[in-house]
């Protein structure tokens, strides 16, 4: 049965930034205050002429310059979002931009967690021999859904985009995984259809309505993150085989950096293996963790051969690791 490989990853360049100090112009907040609680100094923010399209391209395109690959020999797409520019789907639009002609492409909806699931989803499709080559995508637009009005949750998302290549290889650098799931907990988070009943003909009624912004309980999803991160990360390391020592580098979804450090402090990994770039780039949901995977790999910290462990948590509520060894 063929092994998974990472080869390569990207990143989008957003150029307009929005600070604290910016924010504080529009809700009552300070950068004080919004840094001691989340760790978050700025986000990025999808200019007016970009897409959702546009941004995961871009992404996908520098993760296949890294990995030598051309757009002619990718065979699958799997654009993990919950902000799409089409609700049909938007992998398609990506899989035309890059001109990767032989690929299959589709959307996949998992929040904050999509990246890990998405991963995931693509190594079944290489270890069972049915795709050689495969681009995940993690890329959201969080402002298009934000309520810049309320101040609990506006200062916390930005947009971005992060791609991995995953390659068919004889050795299996996708170690272990456990994913999971609790509609339950939906209320705690979520971004909701809000049905408006219009006329059609007769006493015929149908549904014309919209979404609404994101709306969270916060203190409802710290407690499941650092109850459940640990946990599901430990799960993973047992089917790898492995244990919290051979972990090199943990790379989580940058929610709130109290959350990272929770997390890190109960399974005992130093803080200088944990990446962080929520400082910069706030809570990106899909693209938080390829986001932050390639800053570390550009910037010569996590090196081939290395240990990582993965995880994302968020709406849905769905929560999942993988343990993963970069190139």
């Amino acid at each position: 049965m063929p092994g998974v490989s990472l080869v390569g990853s990207g990143s989008a360049c957003l150029t307009v930034q929005l600070t604290n100090d910016d924010l504080s112009q529009r809700v009552d907040t300070s950068d004080e205050w919004i840094a001691a609680r989340t760790g978050i100094r700025q986000r990025h923010l999808a200019a007016a002429t970009d897409s959702l399209s546009s941004l995961a391209t871009e992404a996908a395109r520098n993760a296949l310059a890294m990995a030598d690959l051309s757009a002619e020999e990718v065979d699958l797409i799997l654009l993990a979002t919950s902000t799409p520019d089409d609700l049909f789907g938007t992998a398609c639009q990506v899989q035309a931009a890059l001109g990767a002609t032989r690929a299959v492409a589709f959307d996949l909806t998992a929040a904050c967690s999509g990246f890990v699931f998405a991963l995931v989803t693509a190594a079944q499709y290489i270890r069972t021999g049915v795709f050689k080559n495969v681009v995940v995508i993690g890329a959201d637009v969080l402002s298009r859904w934000t309520d810049w009005d309320d101040r609990t949750t506006c200062v916390l998302f930005g947009d971005g985009a992060g791609a991995v290549v995953l390659r068919a290889s004889e050795r299996d650098r996708l170690l272990g995984f456990e994913l999971c799931s609790d509609g339950s907990l939906n209320h705690c988070l979520n971004l909701a259809y809000q049905p408006e009943t219009a006329p059609l003909v007769g006493d015929i009624n149908v549904q014309m309505g919209t979404f609404s912004p994101i709306t969270m309980n916060g203190r409802e999803v710290y407690k499941f993150a650092v109850s459940r991160v640990p946990e599901v990360i430990e799960k993973a390391l047992f089917r790898a085989g492995l244990t919290t020592a051979d972990i090199d580098w943990m790379v989580l979804h940058q929610a709130n950096q109290r959350i990272l450090d929770a997390v890190a402090d109960r399974l005992g990994v130093p803080s200088d293996r944990v990446v962080s770039n929520m400082a910069r780039h706030g809570n990106t949901s899909a693209a938080s963790i390829p986001l932050a995977l390639d800053e570390a790999v550009r910037a010569g910290k996590i090196q081939p051969g290395d240990v990582i462990a993965t995880a994302g948590f968020g709406a849905g509520l769905t929560w999942g690791a993988a343990i993963i060894q970069w190139r």
